[in-house]
């Protein structure tokens, strides 16, 4: 896949790649909040994909990474992640995952709206399901490859 990106925009797409403040199970947390994982999903107000981005959004992330994705391709979800992690870095910079997770669901402005406060609680409680799962599927992973030695 070869992406043509505009002069200059190499180190904001490196930034994405290193989204550091981020936990890695977020996207994920945020999927099944919104879609149930289905990548085919369509909101009421023109949301697609397993992370019901809207068209607002597309063009929003094409303006900043200097892309050209159109709104359909959303419903890839490699497509749909990297716009999602495009958008939270540029806006979410520094942000606890709640905060990442209401200005997912409101915008750049979402947290200073206390209107965003449940969306951002029910987000973190998927997301700490999904931490207490994939540790108990490592701590069990890593039980499973332990052989006694003779």
């Amino acid at each position: 896949l070869c992406l043509s990106v505009k002069p200059g925009v190499r180190a904001s797409v490196q930034r994405v790649n290193e989204n550091k403040n981020m936990h890695p199970l977020l996207l994920s947390a945020l999927i099944q909040i919104e879609s149930h994982g289905n990548d085919l999903a369509r909101g009421k107000h023109g949301e697609l994909g397993a992370l019901q981005i809207k068209p607002i959004m597309v063009r929003d992330v094409n303006r900043l990474m200097g892309a050209h994705y159109a709104h359909a391709q959303v419903t890839n979800r490699a497509t749909a992640t990297f716009i999602a992690n495009a958008y939270l870095s540029h806006y979410g910079r520094n942000l606890s995952d709640e905060s990442l997770a209401r200005i997912w669901q409101g915008g750049p402005k979402a947290i200073k709206r206390s209107s965003s406060r449940a969306y951002g609680r029910r987000v973190m409680r998927e997301l700490e399901k999904r931490t207490v799962k994939d540790s108990l599927i490592v701590a069990t992973s890593n039980k499973l490859q332990t052989f006694p030695t003779k």
